[in-house]
């Protein structure tokens, strides 16, 4: 068995959420559960016994209790959960009214600001007064153009203390994809900045929000904050539009009335990535939201009330829904808006430093980045406070686990963790009472019956399989906008195992009880009828210095499928006949041999979308010939028109 990189002390262990969590459930259900693994098996074969539990250690904020856990819980769709109950998610994040912060925040070009709890619910209660005298009421959408701000934060809780539903996306979108997602769900009003920074640039976002407004002619009402200037000229103040102070009135402290509603009522709508026809739009229940994400929060993250939460998002990605609920704990949330690597790559980890960060959360592609970058985080600043990192967005290489322990810090727990924008959660993920093993996620989720499923359909241990989850669970989308039979909600999780949710993702359980990903299993290669998860291609490629970025896909070739391997190049190095060589070399060692590539080809750029995820699909669909429908939803748009026609592909 390998060694653990990290373990928790007894000490770190005896004062974990989870472990206080796991002796509530032995007294009020009179068992007695050992560990995380038999905690884990009666989460899911006690389903009832288990979320119940969870509302009481959560002290779930509500008016009325529920009649039962669950109805219908043996079906996918259908199954309905606290029926009865009524409670509003906004009330549940503004639990805490002291002077506490609440809410940090870095911008880019060196602002500070900061916000108590109390601060926070006042100018949340003074922006559902602004809502409320523009008619917004239960049901309506609210969405927000915006970049990370406070302001972005409390627009989410006036509107959902309405009972509105809200939605956001990133303003570095375009005008087509904003529309691609708004305009399906005909918003009311719409929340955006003047402008943001990114990268030392300052840009504009009331130009593309005016083309926004002349596309949905729903949106009643614009409120424009200002970020990039003080004081933004009236004369570019797009249709009726309010700036931020106007629209907030007065200067006083009004109490906020939170709607009382029921537990499914909907809360978000999340967007998939577009890539190849309009996003679906997934709405989420604002119980079932609520309830898992106290539980990552307080459970898997062991959040407290002097913890400092950190996550490098935007607010067009689903971390930024799942960081927000950790109000509901009482901690501090750090928010950042610019680029990483700006004014350098060292910029996160002074924030981490001089704000106690203790949860720093990011993507496995930053972690890449600033190791290749030569960063030694652990060596540059005082990171004594930080207890865990989290990481998310592609499955974390081995190699950064080294990095990690080397040279971020050595007692730290590191979570990567796995879920999606589809359940705006977690399947697999960290366990602060349990040990780091190198390339795994320490655990799958509480109350998620995740399993690897082979060829004939059936759980498997130690080997690759589709993820599936073969119970219901709370944070399931209640449905998707527009699909009134139910058609799309189906074909896009039930269509290959009836009444089980299929989730599109490559992994594997491993003899710890911990989870290896191997990314999208619809991204899989099955060159000779093998199947090969991208992830393991990208492993061996993207830690080689020689390499900035990859792209892996199949192409129809000869009855069979060939591998294709895409490099950006580093800057000053060459794609030579001895690069080439040590890349098919390294990945014949460490992988096998079916991973090496058929090709191996240089290209100026990888597309990505806007939420920073590899477009392989849009790519493999370029090569074939196939429409890309929705370039909008990229972040480098342009970069598809690399791969169309190219030579080396013809051969």
């Amino acid at each position: 068995m390998d060694q653990p990189l990290w373990s928790p002390s007894p000490e770190q262990i005896a004062n974990a959420n989870l472990t206080r969590f796991r002796l509530m459930v032995n007294q009020r259900h009179r068992i007695s559960l050992v560990g995380y693994p038999e905690l884990y098996q009666w989460s899911i074969d006690d389903r009832e016994g288990f979320w119940s539990s969870l509302w009481e250690f959560g002290e779930v904020v509500h008016s009325e209790p529920y009649k039962q856990v669950g109805h219908d819980l043996d079906k996918m769709p259908g199954a309905r959960w606290f029926p009865g109950a009524r409670l509003n998610f906004a009330e549940n994040l503004l639990r805490y009214r002291d002077d506490q912060p609440a809410i940090i925040f870095w911008g880019e070009d060196g602002s500070r600001q900061q916000y108590s709890y109390a601060q926070l619910y006042d100018l949340a209660a003074r922006a559902a007064r602004g809502l409320k005298a523009a008619g917004v009421g239960v049901g309506d959408r609210v969405v927000g153009f915006m970049p990370n701000l406070p302001q972005t934060v409390a627009a989410m809780l006036a509107a959902t203390s309405l009972g509105a539903i809200w939605s956001s996306c990133s303003p570095d979108f375009g005008i087509r994809g904003v529309f691609d997602r708004f305009g399906q769900i005909k918003p009311k009003v719409l929340f955006t900045a003047d402008g943001y920074f990114y990268n030392g640039k300052q840009l504009d976002c009331l130009e593309r929000v005016s083309g926004v407004l002349e596309k949905i002619p729903s949106i009643e009402l614009t409120v424009v904050v200002p970020y990039a200037e003080s004081d933004p000229d009236a004369g570019r103040l797009p249709g009726k539009a309010l700036v931020w102070d106007q629209f907030l009135g007065a200067d006083d402290s009004p109490e906020m009335s939170f709607e009382q509603l029921p537990f499914d009522h909907p809360l978000y709508i999340m967007y998939s990535s577009g890539t190849t026809g309009l996003p679906k739009c997934m709405v989420h229940g604002a119980g079932g939201t609520l309830l898992q994400h106290l539980k990552e929060h307080l459970l898997h993250c062991d959040a407290k009330r002097q913890d400092r939460i950190f996550y490098f998002t935007t607010c067009g990605w689903m971390m930024w829904n799942w960081l927000v609920s950790a109000l509901a704990t009482g901690a501090t949330l750090l928010l950042f808006d610019g680029s990483p690597f700006y004014p350098d790559p060292g910029v996160l980890w002074r924030m981490a430093e001089k704000e106690g960060m203790t949860l720093f959360g990011t993507s496995a592609r930053y972690i890449a980045s600033i190791e290749n970058a030569g960063l030694r985080p652990g060596s540059d600043h005082d990171l004594s406070a930080l207890r865990i990192i989290a990481s998310t967005g592609s499955p974390l290489a081995p190699e950064s686990f080294d990095y990690v322990y080397r040279e971020v810090k050595q007692d730290v727990c590191l979570s990567s963790i796995s879920g999606g924008t589809d359940i705006i959660s977690c399947f697999a993920l960290g366990n602060p009472t349990a040990p780091v093993y190198r390339s795994e996620l320490q655990c799958r989720g509480l109350g998620m019956a995740t399993q690897a499923f082979n060829d004939q359909g059936q759980p498997v241990i130690g080997q690759k399989g589709e993820l599936v989850c073969t119970k219901a669970f709370p944070s399931m989308p209640i449905y998707f906008w527009n699909d009134e039979d139910g058609q799309k909600y189906h074909q896009a999780y039930f269509d290959v195992y009836p009444n089980i949710w299929h989730h599109g993702d490559f992994m594997e359980v491993t003899e710890h009880g911990g989870v290896i990903m191997y990314g999208r299993s619809d991204a899989t290669l099955n060159p000779g009828g093998v199947r090969i998860g991208t992830a393991e291609i990208y492993r061996q490629v993207e830690n080689m210095p020689e390499i900035d970025d990859s792209l892996v896909i199949g192409q129809d070739w000869d009855n069979d499928v060939r591998v294709l391997l895409f490099v950006k190049l580093a800057e000053g190095h060459d794609l030579t006949d001895e690069l080439v060589q040590t890349i098919r070399t390294n990945i014949r060692m460490n992988a096998s041999p079916r991973h090496v590539p058929a090709k191996i080809i240089a290209v100026e750029d990888i597309p990505y979308t806007i939420s920073g995820k590899k477009v392989e699909l849009a790519v493999k669909n370029i090569i074939h010939g196939l429409p890309v429908t929705n370039r909008d939803a990229l972040k480098n748009p342009e970069s598809l028109d690399l791969y169309r026609d190219m030579e080396e592909l013809k051969s």
